[in-house]
């Protein structure tokens, strides 16, 4: 389960930019913010080096879902795209 502070940096940016009704364009386009990506990254290589506690391994992982989440939604939006 997320922590209120990690639900809002993890789930609030998704959520305002679905929140918009994006286009299929706009889905495909959409990229983290650059504070978030930095955050995957520290994470990503604090995971590497072992040195990850147990509230950022749940983090990571909760990210890593997120991505997956928004990974199938572009892959949709593409093939919505293709059908018109």
């Amino acid at each position: 389960m997320l922590a209120p502070l990690q639900a809002n940096t993890l789930f609030s940016e998704v959520l305002d930019f679905l929140a918009s009704t994006p286009t299929p364009e706009e889905i495909i386009a959409f990229h983290a913010s650059e504070s978030l990506q930095e955050r995957i990254r520290y994470l990503l290589e604090q995971n590497r080096r072992g040195e990850l506690t147990e509230d950022e391994k749940i983090e990571l992982d909760n990210y890593i879902e997120l991505d997956y989440f928004m990974t199938m939604l572009k892959i949709r939006a593409k093939k919505k795209l293709a059908e018109s």
